[in-house]
């Protein structure tokens, strides 16, 4: 079993894969979009990726505002995990991407990547954060049930 992650953006979708035994999170490519409306591609892309890789659940980066209201972008994010869900027949999972985006920007920056060539980096990197964040939560609850037993 595979869990991929997802940063959806107005023009790119951030992609990361898990290992078999979920433990780390992988970035694997970022899917240019043509243009905010047309998404048949995008999905066509990201069903042929969770074939691949023998995807069984999908978790998709929930960007809430600071102060946890939900904003336009919320919007066409739970409309992008409809169509993903009809897509690809995978359950797909929100997850709160708060602040991954400004933590990619800034591993890139650590890691020496030049500013021209963060963007192209940027969105894997934080699917990479939103997947490893949802892989460690399903982790530690994991453990902790099955230390209370």
């Amino acid at each position: 079993m595979r869990i991929m992650g997802l940063d959806f953006g107005s023009r790119t979708v951030g992609v990361a894969i898990s290992d078999a035994l979920l433990v780390t999170a992988q970035g694997i490519e970022t899917i240019q979009r043509k243009s905010p409306g047309k998404l048949r591609q995008t999905l066509a892309r990201i069903q042929e990726l969770t074939e691949e890789y023998q995807v069984e659940e999908i978790v998709l980066g929930f960007p809430k505002n600071m102060n946890n209201t939900e904003g336009e972008r919320c919007r066409s994010t739970l409309e992008f995990q409809e169509l993903l869900k009809k897509r690809c027949n995978l359950p797909v999972v929100l997850w709160d991407e708060r602040l991954t985006t400004v933590e990619a920007e800034r591993s890139l920056m650590e890691g020496g990547v030049r500013r021209e060539h963060r963007k192209s980096h940027v969105d894997r990197i934080a699917a990479v954060l939103i997947l490893q964040g949802y892989l460690d939560a399903r982790a530690f609850q994991a453990e902790k049930s099955g230390n209370s037993e």
